[in-house]
């Protein structure tokens, strides 16, 4: 089901970028290049073109199919964070054993000196 699922959503990625690549963008026309179509910003627009409609229903199964490989991703307990080894470190020091002595700073200067030497 899984493998299904993602080859239609390749094939609708594709489908959405050549959507996207054939639509003609707002400012196409010449009076736009020379810095004229600032006049219809307010103004009414065009009704929607069929490649408009296209894309929105292409980009509307792209969500869909995105969002049913996320649930689907999820169903599984396939995870790869499951076969990792945890370590279990011990914390307590049991009774009779003593507790490891950290080295003591050296008391003058000179000794630290030797001690890098």
């Amino acid at each position: 089901m899984y493998t299904i699922v993602l080859a239609l959503h390749i094939f609708v990625c594709f489908l959405l970028i050549i959507a996207v690549l054939l639509q003609n963008g707002k400012g196409s026309d010449l009076g736009a290049a020379l810095g004229g179509g600032s006049g219809e910003m307010f103004g009414p627009k065009a009704p929607a073109n069929i490649m408009n409609k296209i894309t929105t229903v292409i980009a509307a199964c792209f969500l869909m199919l995105s969002l049913t490989l996320a649930v689907l991703s999820g169903l599984g307990n396939n995870s790869i964070m499951r076969n990792v080894p945890v370590e279990v470190i011990e914390t307590e020091i049991p009774a009779g054993v003593p507790a490891p002595v950290s080295p003591a700073a050296p008391a003058s200067p000179e000794a630290a000196g030797d001690a890098v030497k």
